[in-house]
Parts: C-alpha cells; sequence; structure tokens
C-alpha cells in the first residue's frame, strides 16, 4: 500500500455515502481529499451527502482533510462548515494540500 495520503493515490472518491464505506474498508486511515477527489453534488446540503459521509468516517473513527482553496466558489454555507470543522477530530478541512498532509 502507498504512504501517500492522498485520496487520488489510493483510488479514493467521495461522490455518495457508499464511498465513504468503500474509504474505511481500504483501511487507508488518515486521506486527503482535494475538490477534484469529491463529487460535483458533494456538498449540495439539501441532498446530506456530505452530512452522511461525515458521520460515517466520525462513527468510523477515519480521519479525513478536504482541502477546499481560499478561493472557492462553494457559497457562503460550505466556509461556515469548513470553519466549523477547522479543528474537528476526524473531518478537517484545509486551504492547502501541504497544511492537510501536516495534520
Amino acid at each position: 500500500m502507498s504512504d501517500s495520503r492522498l485520496a487520488k493515490d489510493h483510488g479514493l472518491r467521495l461522490d455518495s455515502v457508499d464511498d465513504a464505506m468503500v474509504l474505511i474498508a481500504s483501511g487507508v486511515r488518515r486521506c486527503v481529499f482535494t475538490l477534484d477527489d469529491l463529487g460535483d453534488h458533494f456538498f449540495d446540503l439539501r441532498n446530506q451527502v456530505a452530512g452522511t459521509v461525515f458521520q460515517k468516517l466520525i462513527n468510523y473513527r477515519c480521519e479525513v482533510a478536504i482541502v477546499v482553496p481560499r478561493n472557492h466558489q462553494l457559497g457562503e454555507r460550505i466556509t461556515e462548515l469548513a470553519r466549523e470543522h477547522r479543528s474537528h477530530p476526524v473531518v478537517r478541512f484545509f486551504s492547502s494540500i501541504e497544511d492537510a498532509q501536516r495534520w
């Protein structure tokens, strides 16, 4: 298995709740996801995918860093979500891959 913590290096994506279970089953305990590794509708808060995925990751203690650049176009609610998860023990948001990997 690769020493990389980047989701793409493990062939991992988060498009759905099922993908969270694939991540958990993969044995990768710490992983960094960029926006390219997330489904187009992952942050559509109406479909509850992000919240359900986050709860699965929390339940299984699978640590995930999500990189959302400061200049993202995802809206204020995602900015607020990222702020709330700055110091979360399992799901954290970072503005750069380097900061996410250091965590």
